[in-house]
């Protein structure tokens, strides 16, 4: 019998990095009854942080998933969840993990508030259209202070936050919450390891008046969602029942129209078992998000499927991650349908069949064999040989393709090198798994030094690859200084007439465009390529090759050899020859046709700009801001937070490097500092001109 769906959770845990997330996933897990010991971050014990660089570091690398069930009302949830990193290097682990979860737990430090990755993983669940609750920890830190993060959430996120608790105390008098439903206190045992560790009394008389005001702020949001609810908010408040006010907070939740928060302290092990009731109360179940919408590859028409069984299989491929004993393990999402370990699936980016080999239920690092997934599941893959992250898998004779991820480009690069011989076939092996694991991580020969240049999200997303490399796949390697990632880009509209022309007795070749080349529209990415040959004069089937050879083109700027990310290109006019003109020589024309119009076309080096923010002590905010200018920095916002400034700024990444080191002996260790790409901005002539004699690119004056 096909289990019911309308109990089943999949969830993640987002959040700043060192809010908590992981901790917070290890209480679940216990109270859960998953695991019988808490694994704690700082001892390197957690069970969700499993890879050795996550154990050491004490931070979240890798977005890890686990299936836990929780028991409400006498009905037993599911709930799969997926811990995600809270470091911005690691943002796309967050956000694959978004593409496929139905709701996510937003926390929150309850001293530190709305931190900047805060922000970034708040967008990226709207941008999915994940429902979210959010999650107040550490309310046992010095500083604590709930409705501060209440009214940040609200400020900076733009969120309908709506507590659903609040809390008895804060800091080390923390000893429990205030259930504004059932309008009861929850006293909590930190000490106490039992599954139960609270106790449920009256609400204290010192906080009656104040649970009485965020009760009825609690009632009059709930009302907005049920107009029988209204009307009883109005006649006789008293009469709402529990299960009234539960449907509509969930009824708003899932239509992202409010967020329910609630508070506690995970280390200490209060709020949880609260918090896991909230998991199931508020967040959608795979019925609660309705069908999902896909293309047909074969006509491009919409096709729906719904979250069920009895429907043909589709599911998507969002984390693919290589398992020393049983390989490369595709982790999948399943929509709709069954799929039987055994079986065959179309994958509809290849357009092969590929066979199911074995399933697994994952649980951290470890892999549960199971026979069959169904819709709503969760699950790990082997014996896929052509997959991908983000690749859409269905049954061979319903195909659909699912809407896949879009990621961000690297912006920081590395050379490396094998220390022996022996080392540099397996350097290869090594990068390519890797590469295929992480979408963020990109392998690049770089034909003129014969160096291998990897590039990355951040220094510490490079420097655990690195590190990987050497524990995981036993490589050794010499590394570079990092090296930013520099794009180009043309600032005005040239036209060009190229002719290529070439006898080597017998046939020869021969292509002929006038083409204008120039910067891209607005808000377009790649190759804009538009057609406005007339009469013939280029022959259709060369067009696409005209095309084709201006993308290839794009790889290589004219200034450094660095890459042109848009272009547009409009094909005017030109000629061929009937026997001497085929495909090749229109791509070799618009090759050389680059080559020489984007010279004139006043070609920039763009370079990467990231957002920083720095939380620093009064007393040496001036150095700060001091270094930021010498950095070539703009400040965009300033601001204080219990006692502490915070600077915004954006800033080039090449004047980054090192730059934690820096802080620390300017502000004696007590600032820090987090860092995300914000966009590409043009660099200034000067730099320009280093960049360019770095490269070793050396421009000759005419048009050869």
């Amino acid at each position: 019998m096909a289990r019911d769906l309308k109990y089943t959770r999949n969830i993640g845990i987002m959040a700043h990095i060192d809010a908590g997330k992981t901790t917070t996933s290890e209480r679940i897990l216990y109270y859960t009854g998953k695991t019988h010991k808490i694994g704690e971050v700082h001892d390197g014990a957690a069970t969700m942080d499993w890879m050795v660089e996550e154990q050491e570091r004490g931070i979240t690398i890798t977005s890890a998933a686990t299936t836990a069930f929780w028991h409400y009302n006498s009905d037993s949830y599911q709930i799969n969840l997926i811990d995600t990193p809270g470091h911005v290097d690691f943002t796309v682990e967050v956000e694959r993990s978004l593409r496929v979860l139905d709701g996510t737990v937003a926390t929150f430090c309850a001293v530190g508030r709305v931190q900047p990755q805060s922000e970034t993983v708040w967008r990226q669940a709207d941008k999915y259209n994940v429902p979210k609750i959010a999650y107040v920890n550490k309310m046992d830190r010095v500083g604590a202070d709930f409705m501060a993060v209440v009214d940040d959430i609200k400020n900076k996120l733009g969120a309908h936050a709506v507590p659903i608790c609040i809390p008895i105390g804060a800091e080390d008098k923390f000893l429990g919450i205030v259930d504004l439903i059932d309008m009861k206190a929850l006293y909590y045992d930190a000490d106490n390891k039992e599954l139960v560790n609270f106790e449920v009394k009256d609400v204290p008389a010192e906080l009656m008046d104040e649970a009485a005001t965020w009760r009825n702020n609690l009632l009059e949001t709930a009302a907005e969602f049920d107009e029988a609810l209204m009307q009883k908010y109005f006649d006789d408040p008293d009469t709402i029942t529990k299960e009234e006010i539960i449907a509509a907070i969930r009824k708003g939740t899932i239509e992202m129209q409010i967020v329910p928060i609630c508070c506690g302290s995970s280390f200490k092990n209060k709020g949880v078992q609260f918090l896991l009731d909230a998991i199931v109360r508020y967040l959608p179940s795979p019925l609660d998000k309705g069908n999902v919408v896909g293309t047909n590859p074969k006509d491009g028409s919409e096709v729906e499927r719904k979250p069920s069984a009895s429907e043909p299989f589709c599911g998507l491929v969002f984390k693919i991650a290589t398992d020393p004993f049983v390989g490369r393990l595709a982790y999948m999402r399943a929509y709709s349908g069954k799929l039987d370990s055994g079986s065959y699936v179309l994958n509809t980016r290849s357009g092969k069949k590929e066979r199911v080999a074995r399933l697994y239920q994952m649980h951290s690092n470890k892999q549960n064999p199971i026979e069959f997934v169904e819709a709503g599941d969760i699950c790990a893959v082997v014996g896929f040989k052509d997959l991908r992250t983000g690749d859409t898998v269905c049954a061979e004779n319903h195909p659909i393709v699912l809407e896949s991820m879009v990621f961000p480009t690297p912006v920081i690069g590395l050379a490396v090198e094998p220390k022996t011989q022996g080392d540099l076939d397996k350097l290869g092996i090594a990068l390519s798994k890797l590469a295929e694991e992480d979408p963020t991580f990109t392998v690049k020969a770089d034909t003129e030094t014969g160096q291998t240049v990897i590039s990355g999200m951040g220094e510490l997303h490079l420097e655990i690859l690195v590190d990987r490399l050497k524990r995981e796949f036993g490589v050794e390697i010499n590394q570079g200084a990092p090296q930013v990632n520099y794009k180009e880009a043309l600032c005005q509209t040239v036209q060009h007439r190229e002719v290529f022309k070439k006898q080597t007795g017998g046939r020869g070749k021969f292509a002929d465009i006038i083409v204008e080349l120039g910067p891209a529209d607005e808000g377009v990415t790649g190759l804009q390529f538009v057609d406005e040959v007339k009469g013939g004069n280029v022959p259709r089937e060369f067009i696409p090759a005209v095309e084709k050879g201006f993308k290839a083109a794009m790889a290589n700027g004219v200034l450094a050899g660095y890459e042109v990310t848009s272009m547009k290109v409009v094909l005017k006019d030109g000629s061929f020859h009937p026997v001497d003109s085929d495909q090749l020589s229109f791509e070799i024309c618009a090759r050389q046709a680059f080559r020489k119009a984007a010279r004139k076309a006043a070609p920039v080096i763009m370079e990467p700009i990231m957002a920083l923010e720095v939380v620093t002590p009064e007393e040496s905010m001036g150095d700060v801001i001091g270094d930021l200018n010498k950095r070539r920095g703009q400040i965009t916002n300033m601001d204080s937070r219990g006692g502490a400034r915070i600077i915004k700024a954006k800033v080039p990444l090449s004047e980054q490097f090192g730059y934690v080191t820096v802080l620390r002996t300017l502000s004696s260790g007590r600032a820090t500092s987090t860092m995300e790409f914000s966009h590409y901005a043009e660099l200034p002539a000067n730099l320009a001109k280093e960049v360019i004699e770095k490269a070793g690119v050396h421009l000759a004056d005419d048009d050869e």
